[in-house]
Order: C-alpha cells, then structure tokens, then sequence
C-alpha cells in the first residue's frame, strides 16, 4: 500500500541575513530548489516561495543579484528580498517576514544551511498528525545533543536553524519573543509556548542539513564575542519566563562575580530590565513543559 503524504498547499521559506555572502546565499538556494521540486513532485506543496530579511549593517543583495536568484530557480516559485536597515536580531527579523504570511507552513531557515534533497518531504510526514506544531530537521556536520523519543521523534524543543512550523499556532503565539531573545533562545521558548499551547515538537533525524558551522582544529564550535553574551542573556530570560526565579538567581550571581566581561554585562542588563519593568511575564509555573539540565534546556543524549 503506497505511503499517504500530508497534502499542504503552499510552503514560505524564510531566512534572516546577517554578513553572508552572496556565493552562500546562492548555494543555500540550490539545495532548496532541488528539495522544493521534489516537494512539490511528490504532491506535498503546491507552491513554494523564499523570502529573506536582511539585518546587515549595508543591503548583502542589490536588485540585480536578487533578480538572479530569481533566475536560477523554478520550482521556488517566488523570492523576495527586505532590506532592514537596522538589526533586528534573529527574532525580530523573523515576526517582520511574518507579518504578511498567507502560507499553510513556514519554514524557518538559517542562510547557512544547505538542505539534503528530500528535507522537505521528510521534514513534512509528522504533519499528517494535526498535534504537531513543528519539526526540526537534523544538522550535520555537527548534530545536536538534545535528547529526543526514538519511536516519536517528540523533544523538548527544536532548533529554528531550520525547522517546519505550521502558520496557524505561530500567528496565535504572535511569532517569536523577539522582546525578550535577541539570538540565542527564542527557538527554546517558541518550542515551550507551542507546547503548552497542547502541540507537539518533533525531531525528524531524516530530515537531513548541512549546517555551515565554523569549527576550531579540536572540532569544537567557536563563537564570537557577541554570540557569548547573547547566549548569556537568553539564559538569564529563558530562567525568567519559565518561573525559575532560583536559577535566575544563582545565574546573576555568578555572572556578577565572574570577572568576565560579557557575563558582567548581561547580568547589568538583566538588573536594568528588572528595574524598569520590562521582563517576560512569567510562564508555566507548574514546570509542565519546561526543562532545565545541568546548564541546558533538557536532557542531552550525548555530550558536546
């Protein structure tokens, strides 16, 4: 008996830019092309666009390179193009893209990633169950270590390096916490809030990506400075919004005292927010969703 495919009518992609190079943006576009052609082959979409925003400092692609995005696909039936002019954060580009969605599912997509040629048709089978809210793809050439239900595929929460997400719960959630999680995070806590919202996040490891992560010659992930102190933060709030007023406590205690900079800082703009008012309001005061183990947000399945 053939398979039965979740039948979807259209598909937005979207991807944030920040410093990329237009070779990178062309690649990623390739691998998308192949996979929406088969996506659409197999009857899973019927349509499928690409729109990216741009958070740089100055416009990464001017109209000529946007049209020859435009000419070098077809089954990515339409792309598009905002330049910011300020940086919104990962967040915040993402709800701006979101504002005029008219799409079933979007997938969220860093311009870094390459995906295998049937990412799309694998990220799309937990779908067909109306309980999922959205589906993480895997990344390679370093995976992630949250651990995951092997015969479910359910996990805590899903990495929005690129992820399917159904349009519908994301527009009652009024997008990503772009207030609250700059960089780092707001995957964790849109993963959390579609959770208490009653829907399901799967990790789909046969949905396979090539995600371009720079490594140091020990194999290990080198972020930069500001990458550090994003995450910092994002802890501090992630702590905050999830009624985990004890971690956040012993949090901005060890930052205060750490001697290091960007933990110092974090822990400043953490008072200063707490003093003006301007905190998450706290959620899920009974723990039922969210997850906090030994410094990450859920248990890992093997060490970094």
């Amino acid at each position: 008996m053939a398979e039965t495919l979740p039948r979807m009518p259209s598909l937005r992609v979207q991807s944030v830019l920040y410093g990329n190079t237009v070779a990178r943006v062309r690649q990623a576009l390739d691998h998308l092309e192949r996979a929406a052609d088969i996506a659409i082959a197999c009857g899973i979409f019927s349509a499928v666009e690409l729109v990216y925003g741009d958070c740089s400092p100055h416009p990464t692609l001017d109209a000529t390179e946007v049209d020859a995005l435009r000419q070098r696909a077809a089954a990515v039936s339409k792309i598009g193009y905002r330049f910011f002019d300020r940086n919104l954060g990962s967040a915040g580009g993402h709800n701006r893209l979101l504002e005029d969605i008219v799409q079933d599912c979007v997938l969220i997509m860093n311009p870094d990633v390459m995906v295998a040629p049937n990412a799309l048709v694998e990220l799309a089978r937990p779908l067909k169950d109306p309980r999922v809210g959205l589906v993480e793809a895997r990344q390679l050439p370093v995976e992630h270590p949250k651990d995951y239900d092997r015969k479910s595929g359910e996990t805590s929460w899903a990495t929005t390096a690129c992820a399917l997400v159904r349009t519908a719960p994301l527009a009652t959630l009024n997008g990503f916490d772009a207030e609250s999680f700059f960089l780092y995070c707001d995957d964790v806590d849109l993963s959390w809030r579609l959770r208490l919202e009653g829907l399901k996040i799967i990790f789909q490891p046969s949905a396979v990506v090539f995600h371009d992560k720079r490594l140091s010659e020990d194999g290990q992930w080198t972020p930069s400075d500001a990458e550090r102190y994003y995450s910092a933060e994002a802890a501090l709030m992630l702590a905050r919004k999830y009624s985990r007023e004890d971690i956040t406590r012993r949090l901005v205690q060890q930052f205060r005292t750490s001697g290091v900079d960007y933990l110092q800082r974090a822990a400043s703009e953490f008072e200063s927010r707490r003093m003006a008012g301007t905190l998450p309001t706290a959620l899920d005061p009974s723990h039922s969703v969210a997850e906090f183990v030994d410094g990450f947000y859920t248990r890992h399945r093997f060490p970094l």
